[in-house]
């Protein structure tokens, strides 16, 4: 069963045979009593997959050469659901995913994201700083805490007012 389904995994093999006799995702849901949205989106994987889609499935990355030639292709004219079919896609929305990111961002919408918090930048420990950098960051910082301090003071004093 797929962990982001509401369906039970009995609904969804019981929607795939209603599928399979030509039962489109509306009716399948109102037979089963089941929510229409996750009805209408197995509805789609199994068009792509017919009845491979009751077959979990890790997820899966793709390069950016790869997103880049099926959009370049879609772009031009191909049919979403047959190049997700022909591509092994887990559903057609992917594809409309990574067209939206190519509109928005241009090829780098396509590039794989850092995961994760950003790196700080290395810098050397105090230790190893030069003794006038060191004293001019710890200048830095007692004259943020006493201008901190001060306007803390003038706050508390306007409240006594």
């Amino acid at each position: 069963m797929h962990a982001r389904s509401s369906l039970s995994e009995a609904q969804r093999e019981a929607v795939v045979a209603l599928f399979e006799k030509g039962v489109g995702y509306g009716s399948a849901a109102r037979s089963l009593d089941a929510a229409r949205v996750p009805v209408r989106a197995l509805y789609g994987r199994w068009r792509i997959h017919g009845q491979g889609v009751l077959v979990s499935r890790l997820a899966k990355s793709y390069s950016f050469e790869f997103k880049l030639a099926l959009v370049e292709r879609f772009l031009a004219g191909e049919s979403g659901p047959d190049l997700a079919v022909e591509a092994g896609l887990a559903s057609r929305e992917l594809l409309q995913k990574w067209v939206r990111a190519y509109r928005l961002d241009g090829e780098d919408g396509l590039r794989p994201k850092p995961k994760g918090r950003p790196r700080k930048p290395d810098s050397p420990p105090p230790a190893e700083l030069p003794e006038l950098e060191r004293l001019r960051r710890e200048n830095e910082r007692l004259r943020a805490e006493v201008a901190y301090l001060g306007k803390l003071r003038a706050l508390r004093e306007q409240g006594r007012r």
